[in-house]
């Protein structure tokens, strides 16, 4: 159940990715950020009004630092995109993304079978392959290190709502909604961006944050019901899915490496299904 959900929380991902990096071609990257993460703070809010919980304080604070990831982790990212080196952050971050979490699952005690050790070593390059843009780079160092933070944001999100327990509802994943909302706003304006939305196609937004409400509540769900080692590798999967869709819809061509990622990201799906 663990890795079904892990795989609807990539898909997710993946989808609200297309849509958001689609829609942030034709207008403006910030103001389809914020657009999305209100929007997933919304959704949030909603699913605590339907089901309920019983979060500690303890777990409001893991929600309110995952936000803090996840707002860290797409200014960096968004960064990265502004300057040109995309190519340099994206396959870095997504690799972090998937990492950290599975070094905090460890360092707490998660003890993973020898398959998923398998699938968690095609998943890492399989990942960074897909996510690999060729051509120009922009400035290699400051790609690296935008890339690292990133990274390490997005890996925080996931480490840290692998921490909310069950019992908890999804409270937790308003909080971390909220400030992420927050995140992007302030980011925004320290790196001079205009992040207030003012054309309709930025509405588009809204179907990006409610995917990624859905990602984050699959994952939730999936960390609650497994290791979160296995939950963070599949789940980091999701630029698979984002280039698939390029390929499929956009007629997007798919290069060499990133047709070996995408197998690589097969093979560690099976193996981590298989464990």
């Amino acid at each position: 159940m663990a890795v079904l959900l892990s795989l609807v929380a990539a898909l997710a991902y993946g989808l609200s990715d297309f849509v958001g990096g689609l829609t942030s071609r034709r207008t403006s990257a910030w103001p389809v950020a914020f657009v999305g993460t209100a929007s997933s703070f919304v959704g949030a809010v909603v699913l605590v009004l339907l089901t309920g919980g019983d979060p500690t304080a303890a777990d409001l604070w893991w929600g309110a630092l995952a936000g803090v990831g996840s707002g860290a982790g797409g200014a960096f990212l968004y960064r990265g995109l502004a300057a040109g080196r995309m190519g340099v952050v994206a396959p870095i971050s997504a690799v972090g993304a998937a990492l950290l979490p599975v070094a905090v699952g460890v360092a707490t005690g998660e003890r993973p079978a020898l398959l998923v050790w398998l699938g968690i070593l095609a998943a890492v390059p399989g990942i960074w392959l897909v996510s690999r843009e060729p051509g120009g780079s922009g400035d290699l160092a400051a790609g690296i290190v935008d890339g690292v933070l990133a990274g390490l944001g997005f890996g925080l999100l996931f480490a840290a709502m692998g921490q909310v327990p069950e019992s908890a509802g999804f409270a937790p994943l308003a909080v971390a909604q909220a400030v992420g909302t927050v995140c992007v706003a302030v980011t925004a304006t320290a790196l001079g961006g205009r992040w207030v939305p003012g054309e309709r196609s930025q509405a588009w937004g809204v179907v990006a944050g409610l995917l990624a409400t859905a990602a984050a509540v699959a994952f939730l769900l999936a960390t609650q019901t497994g290791l979160l080692t296995i939950a963070s590798v599949v789940t980091s999967l999701y630029p698979a899915i984002t280039i698939a869709l390029a390929a499929a819809l956009l007629r997007e061509r798919i290069h060499g490496p990133q047709g070996l990622g995408l197998l690589l990201c097969g093979v560690a799906v099976s193996l981590v299904a298989a464990a």
